[in-house]
């Protein structure tokens, strides 16, 4: 007897997959963690506005919508330390400008002095407040992006 999936059903499948992601999933395992690095309890911020943002995110919820959950992840090396911090919405995130404004100022984009980085993609918001060249965020990234691209 051969087994046939209608189309349809397959790809109610495959968007479903797709859309059920959790910050959990989202999170560095420890074996994922680049080796050299800890985790670390609290917040690491290169500059203050991230970690405000994350601490005080309900305050801008008429800006950028409801919050369902959120978590910071804290890595330090010799070298390096920052934090990622992921945040879940009711809806999707819709405060990009507001958001490139407090983190960025008038230079609109990442800067030295602001090298927090940040990915919005439907319900999730990740920010990366590291430096640039940072060997976790580039593995953050990469995870993230497969996962949610």
């Amino acid at each position: 007897m051969k087994l046939t999936i209608p189309l349809s059903t397959l790809l109610l499948l495959l968007t479903t997959n797709s859309f059920s992601q959790n910050i959990a999933d989202l999170k560095l395992k420890p074996k994922e963690i680049p080796k050299g690095y800890t985790l670390s309890d609290g917040q690491i911020c290169v500059t203050n506005a991230a970690c405000n943002f994350y601490t005080d995110i309900a305050t801008y919820s008429n800006i950028i919508g409801t919050v369902k959950s959120k978590a910071i992840q804290s890595f330090k090396n010799r070298a390096d330390s920052g934090s990622i911090m992921y945040i879940e919405f009711e809806n999707r995130f819709k405060g990009d400008r507001f958001l490139q404004g407090l983190l960025w100022g008038k230079d609109g984009q990442p800067t030295d002095e602001h090298p927090e980085e940040y990915l919005a993609v439907g319900k999730f918001l990740i920010i990366w407040s590291f430096h640039p060249d940072s060997p976790v965020k580039e593995k953050s990234e990469t995870k993230i992006g497969a996962i949610l691209q």
